[in-house]
């Protein structure tokens, strides 16, 4: 009687419970247990050592035109597997992953004839699931909506900035999730309990991009970019899969950092070759234009000239920096404001070309195209092969690209859409050996494993909100390593050294171009934090950002000059979301620590165990001075040096809004 009773229960909460089956993670302490309710509609829930972390959550998509894509579903079959490899990134924070998960394919049909395989891997550090549909008798397909919701069992403390499909370039918040009505990806989350996760997606090829929506008392549902029409996602035929929407999940924050989840949810590599894919440090005419100083467009103050270029080329082969990137150099900036029509293969006539790159070739640097859109996509589309062909015939190999201005038709800038276009341009980068710095990006998801000529994306506030608003605030730097750079590596172009802008604030030549410049303009951090933002901020292209004039003779940029962007190894070692981070990388045989704190002083301790056992290294330590502080006296520094071993512990002392950076070298 009592077996009946639990049996009655069951139905009346809409769960078969023959139909609910659990994939756990390698290790064990993370369960995914998924359902089917007696309308035919999917569940799943998670649990985190033997604890409720997601509660039960629907899954599913909504069709158009009596498409049934999310209920009446009965399942035919169970398939396991399990997968234990180790690969190799040509470049990364890491280039050795591990991938290690276990697997659960879950066969479906409905009685309309749609066939649908909803797959979920899960690792120790989370889990994956995504959509695989075969729709029979169709022309195209539409979907209208997407119902995967992510119903956390408790509230907890978050990290996110607002939801939008046009932009990433936004302030982050810490609120409760219960507090948060929408949110952009990825969005990282505490629990009372210490659990760490984000949430967000991988392999996003062809379909929109997903954002959070309120759902219950502290979940989330996905929301996804529409085209103009409203429609979500379109495909010829009805056979499509979706991203895999992914949770992170960790005991402490670092361990988000350190997880290779994403990138292990996307496709091999699909290039024949990479030796021609090189990270590098460059420099650049840029930082001029977003002061004022300069004009990316021809007139008496225009950045990008040949004189220009020359200078920067030898400041570059002067200072162990390999690239250079020169904006404005195209003709179409005169269009600037209306509809942006740029010339990806005309120079402006105060830019010669060939004198630049011979010059270049000469000094051994790499020059660094760059490809502003406008947001006018069908046009760079329409000059997009010639372009790169173009460009790869005068030797330059690396290309910037743009899209800061409203996509045309009303597309919205990451609708499925705006991704099409994006993976094309990667894809047609390919097939002329060059490497991608792309701004006003589409999110990262890890195509970068796939197509690893993606190498570096922008997709937040960046550097250049210093030059011309109140800026970034100190804590805005330690939050971006816990949520946005979770999804790959950014551009954020650090290493800014004139804080203040004394030595260009008062030049006559310097216009405000602006309206978010209110005068306030300033880097809001240490100068000590903007060289440890080398190492914490990872990009694979790693600018110094400043005019080079700042940088000449300057005992500090020693740091740059000794950096290596190539890492073959990386861990964050320490750190909480907007409070203080510290992350290490390898280089070679060298090793570069880069520490920072928000707006608090800070002290940590960091044991030097990821140093060679047997080996002593030579410190050079880049410290805050001791009466620095990044409102009333940010460019006080110190460096010293001493002898350390695998033995040792560093204590690093940091000033409100500081930082402290370190080069290990071995002495022998």
């Amino acid at each position: 009687m009592k077996k009946n009773c639990l049996v009655l229960f069951l139905l009346s909460c809409g769960i078969y419970q023959a139909s609910a089956q659990v994939v756990q993670s390698p290790d064990g302490h993370i369960s995914l247990n998924f359902q089917v309710n007696d309308k035919g509609e999917m569940l799943y829930q998670v649990d985190v050592n033997k604890k409720a972390f997601i509660a039960p959550s629907e899954l599913g998509l909504t069709g158009k035109n009596g498409v049934n894509l999310s209920d009446k579903f009965r399942v035919k079959e169970y398939k396991y597997d399990s997968v234990n490899e180790n690969w190799t990134m040509p470049w990364g924070e890491n280039k050795q992953h591990n991938n290690h998960y276990n697997e659960m394919a879950v066969y479906l049909s409905n009685p309309e004839g749609t066939e649908l395989v909803t797959r979920f891997r899960v690792f120790d550090d989370g889990i994956g699931f995504r959509y695989e549909y075969q729709v029979p008798g169709v022309d195209s397909l539409f979907v209208m909506d997407e119902q995967t919701a992510f119903n956390f069992a408790a509230d907890a403390v978050s990290w996110s900035i607002p939801a939008s499909f046009d932009t990433y370039e936004l302030e982050y918040r810490k609120l409760k999730l219960s507090e948060v009505e929408n949110a952009n990806t990825p969005l990282t989350l505490r629990t009372d309990k210490g659990i760490y996760a984000s949430i967000h997606e991988a392999q996003l090829v062809d379909y929109p991009e997903m954002t959070l929506v309120a759902h219950g008392p502290h979940g989330f549902k996905a929301n996804l970019a529409p085209w103009p029409d409203g429609v979500k996602a379109r495909y010829a035929g009805g056979t499509f899969q979706t991203p895999w929407r992914t949770v992170q999940i960790a005991d402490k924050a670092v361990g988000l950092i350190n997880s290779s989840l994403i990138l292990n949810l996307n496709e091999p590599c699909k290039l024949e070759t990479t030796y021609w894919i090189k990270p590098m440090k460059y420099v650049g005419v840029w930082w001029g234009m977003h002061l004022g100083i300069q004009t990316w467009k021809m007139d008496e103050r225009h950045g990008a000239t040949t004189e220009n270029a020359k200078k920067y080329i030898d400041f570059a082969a002067r200072n162990q920096i390999q690239g250079v990137v020169f904006e404005g150099w195209n003709e179409g900036w005169e269009s600037w404001g209306t509809q942006q029509r740029f010339d990806f293969t005309k120079p402006y006539q105060d830019f010669d070309m060939k004198e630049i790159t011979d010059y270049a070739r000469e000094k051994n640097i790499q020059i660094i195209g760059h490809h502003e859109t406008g947001g006018n996509i069908y046009n760079y589309e329409r000059q997009l092969e010639h372009a790169y062909e173009w460009t790869a015939e005068w030797g330059i190999h690396s290309v910037k690209t743009g899209y800061a201005g409203g996509y045309p038709d009303g597309h919205s800038h990451h609708g499925q859409f705006a991704v099409r276009h994006y993976r094309k341009v990667v894809e047609t980068a390919a097939r002329y050996q060059t490497t991608l710095d792309v701004h006003e990006p589409i999110k990262e998801t890890g195509i970068r494993r796939t197509y690893p000529n993606l190498m570096t994306q922008e997709g937040a506030k960046g550097m250049e909100w210093n030059a011309w608003s109140a800026g970034n605030t100190p804590s805005h730097e330690i939050v971006l390593p816990f949520t946005r750079l979770l999804s790959g590596p950014m551009d954020y172009t650090p290493g800014t050294f004139d804080i203040l802008f004394e030595n260009t604030r008062d030049l006559p030549t310097r216009q405000k171009w602006n309206d978010q410049d209110k005068g306030n303009s300033r880097v809001n951090t240490t100068l000590a934090k903007q060289i440890a933002n080398w190492v914490i901020l990872y990009s694979p292209l790693q600018m110094a950002s400043d005019l080079i004039e700042n940088y000449e003779g300057h005992p500090a940029f020693q740091f740059f000059r000794d950096y290596d962007a190539d890492c073959d190894w990386s861990e964050a070692l320490q750190g909480e979301p907007g409070e203080y981070i510290a992350v290490v990388r390898k280089a070679k045989q060298n090793y570069f620590l880069g520490v920072s704190t928000n707006e608090e002083p800070r002290t940590l301790t960091i044991p030097l165990t990821f140093l060679e056992a047997d080996k002593t290294y030579e410190a050079t330590i880049y410290a805050d001075g001791e009466d620095a502080d990044w409102k009333n006296n940010p460019t006080s520094y110190r460096i010293t040096n001493k002898r350390v071993t695998s033995t040792d512990v560093l204590t690093v002392q940091m000033a409100p809004g500081g930082g402290q950076a370190v080069t290990f070298k071995p002495r022998n």
